[in-house]
């Protein structure tokens, strides 16, 4: 298995999602978002990201798959036809070993990007290293929630406060305590 992060908002009620889109539109977070999940050290290799059915469902035709990094989808519908350079697997330890047998040849970082059920797994697994959360303020009266407990994680740090078409949000990059076994 290969160590990964998880990339989260959420808003205070932990809605990250309402009628299968973001609820809010925060453009700063989102070019946060596509450098952190892009940007590696080395030029020959790329980040892999994986996600759950519904959110490959919900991304945009123009950036699906997400361009510059190497998408994983987790399904359990082995009927499913992706595009060529998108993998799919049936379960996030699955998912973890395609990453693992890509890491020496391309993959640089590995990063969960949701939905609910995913991240819930995600972040209960102990090879999930770190937490990048995007704390949205607020209730956004989302119809996705996530119940996680970050209580193996430590705050490493804590950003400002912004604001951003009348939305506040800040950013907690949390690690996880104890090492992998």
């Amino acid at each position: 298995m290969s160590p990964f992060s998880v990339i989260i908002a959420a808003d205070s009620k932990m809605g990250i999602g309402k009628g299968g889109q973001l609820p809010w539109h925060i453009p700063s977070d989102l070019k946060r978002f596509k450098q952190i999940t892009t940007q590696t050290r080395s030029p020959d290799k790329m980040n892999m990201v994986i996600m759950g059915r519904k959110t490959w469902e919900s991304l945009p035709e123009r950036v699906s798959p997400l361009p510059g990094r190497l998408n994983c989808v987790i399904t359990r519908k082995t009927e499913l036809i992706f595009p060529e350079k998108v993998i799919s697997a049936s379960s996030l330890d699955e998912a973890l070993m395609a990453a693992r047998q890509s890491r020496n040849q391309s993959v640089e970082n590995i990063f969960v990007i949701g939905g609910a059920q995913v991240y819930n797994l995600a972040i209960n697994h102990r090879y999930c290293q770190k937490i990048l959360w995007t704390h949205v303020h607020g209730d956004f009266d989302c119809d996705t929630r996530i119940d996680v407990d970050i209580t193996n994680f430590s705050k490493l740090s804590e950003s400002p406060t912004f604001n951003e078409n009348n939305i506040r949000f800040h950013y907690i990059e949390y690690q996880r305590l104890s090492d992998i076994p």
